[in-house]
């Protein structure tokens, strides 16, 4: 009797394989926030290197790749569902469509690292080198989407320090590193032990020098803490309305929304002797009306401000394009600075062929018109007076060193306003905020984010939070701005020196491997000819 083909042992094999993978996929998903766990980040990418590691071919190797990649994305990136559930009688249908896309299609990533590095023999190096190009080539195919790498799993830990040498993707190879090192202590012959141990004890001493560096602090603090800086920083007001996004545009809401910001804009602050704040910042489109229509709210903040600046996040029309901006007001409210958000979001605030898509009635979900936004001219520095010279981000822009690093000149601080309302109320904020905070370890500056539904928060240099509004609350907090580092190594040469070390990695990946096979052919040729 010939078994069918689900019940044939191979087959049984490679279904284990998979959820096997699947685990292995899920467990590395769990060191990204709000979880934070990351030993089970490194566990979970051992166990997977183990898997592709005895995978008996390429092909089985990059099945493996892709069921781990599918659990990965899928619980680290739950959080995309939420955006079509702000309109579910519009968008609904997509949700489960887009996780399961984007799930999928992240891993293919994941499917072609498992393949090559078995290919190549199934290396340590093989592992590392191929896992961290496959997460460079995810930060910039098709726009790139660096959300979730695999380094981010180090951003609550010192270790996140080592990112003012080496940004997100040193943070990558060290995870991976730990996982393929753990591996090698588990590998049942004595010549990887000391390998494995020597790996693990250079991780250990790269953590305490994290941790000598300022990076044992606690990463959420108070604005009370001993963080706080010196009473001559400028003091920053940050405003948090906690819109729900499937109210933000209703007219009936507006003018309650919009009144509220302008409630605590006006609010005085505690300290009699300092009751006023040197800069008001308002989160992303927190004005409902275009710019060119903003006359008299603009005149109702200023008057709020009562000589404060105020940055706040606005839509502007001009001839047929629509700009996501940031408006700055001086503190006679005069329009002295825009930015125009120039990283967009493919599929929410702008779509492919959007007038052709709008006719079937498909649209971006932040934009209301078929094509979406357009894209501005690329960062810029905003020149705030004595305040120094800020490098506005919005919202999805801070996910990308770049965005940063490409800057005319080195900023002052980071400033990032962002709705993260789009983002539910789960994991998606909290891994903004993360990456938040890893752009200003990178860079060695403050960065101030200010957010619709939160987490607000000002951060320091060092990437620990000295002041925050929690999630779904609303309010306002004045905080102090922290001064700013030194430019960091990553600051002064950006990606170059980390991926062209990844690319020597995979080089070398390669030529060990021919050589391993070589000298596979010429012991088996020996063994033939005896």
């Amino acid at each position: 009797m010939r078994l069918p083909p689900e019940m044939h042992p191979a087959g049984m094999r490679l279904r284990g394989r998979i959820l096997l993978a699947v685990l292995a996929g899920t467990l590395a998903a769990l060191g990204q926030a709000p979880f934070d766990l990351w030993p089970l980040s490194i566990l979970g990418l051992t166990l997977l290197f183990a898997l592709i590691r005895n995978a008996p071919d390429p092909r089985t190797a990059g099945w493996t790749g892709w069921a781990a990649g599918t659990g990965y994305f899928a619980l680290a990136l739950f959080w995309i569902i939420e955006p079509f559930l702000i309109q579910p009688e519009r968008h609904g249908w997509m949700a489960p469509f887009a996780l399961v896309g984007m799930s999928a299609g992240l891993a293919l990533f994941w499917a072609v690292a498992g393949a090559a590095s078995r290919a190549l023999g199934g290396t340590v190096l093989s592992l590392i080198a191929i896992f961290a190009a496959v997460e460079v080539a995810r930060s910039y195919v098709l726009t790139g989407f660096p959300w979730a790498l695999i380094g981010h799993v180090w951003i609550d830990t010192p270790v996140v320090q080592l990112a003012g040498l080496a940004g997100h993707h040193g943070l990558t190879l060290l995870a991976l590193g730990a996982g393929a090192s753990l591996l090698l202590l588990l590998t049942p012959s004595r010549r990887w032990w000391g390998a494995g141990g020597v790996a693990l004890l250079g991780a250990a001493a790269i953590w305490g020098g994290m941790m000598s560096h300022g990076g044992g602090v606690s990463p959420s603090t108070d604005a009370g803490d001993t963080l706080a800086q010196a009473a001559d920083r400028p003091v920053i007001r940050m405003i948090q309305p906690n819109i729900p996004q499937h109210l933000k545009w209703d007219r009936t809401m507006i003018p309650l929304f919009f009144q509220r910001q302008v409630d605590f804009t006006a609010a005085l602050g505690p300290d009699t002797d300092r009751s006023r704040p040197d800069l008001v910042i308002w989160s992303e489109t927190a004005l409902s009306v275009l710019l060119e229509n903003a006359e008299p709210e603009l005149l109702a903040i200023s008057q709020a401000a009562a000589g404060v600046p105020v940055v706040l996040g606005i839509q502007r029309f001009i001839g047929q394009r629509t700009y996501n901006s940031a408006l700055y007001l001086d503190q006679d409210g005069v329009v002295r600075g825009i930015y125009d958000k120039h990283h967009l979001v493919p599929f929410g605030e702008y779509m492919p062929f959007g007038e052709i898509m709008a006719r079937f009635g498909i649209h971006g979900m932040a934009a209301s018109r078929g094509g979406g936004f357009s894209a501005g001219p690329g960062p810029r520095l905003m020149d705030l007076g004595p305040l120094g010279r800020a490098l506005p981000l919005i919202c999805y822009e801070a996910v990308f060193p770049n965005a940063v690093i490409d800057a005319p000149e080195r900023p002052d601080f980071l400033m990032q306003i962002t709705n993260d309302a789009w983002f539910g109320a789960f994991s998606g904020p909290y891994q903004h905020l993360a990456q938040a905070r890893l752009r200003a370890v990178e860079q060695g500056l403050p960065m101030i984010r200010v957010a619709n539904t939160g987490v607000s928060a000002m951060i320091d240099p060092l990437g620990r939070v000295t002041a925050q509004i929690p999630l779904g609350e609303a309010g306002w907090l004045d905080a102090e701005l922290p001064a700013p580092h030194a430019p960091t190594f990553y600051a002064r040469t950006g990606e170059v020196p980390v991926i062209s070390g990844i690319a020597f990695l995979v080089l070398l990946s390669v030529v060990q491997s021919v050589i391993l096979r070589r000298r596979k052919i010429g012991i088996d040729a020996g063994s033939g000819g005896a």
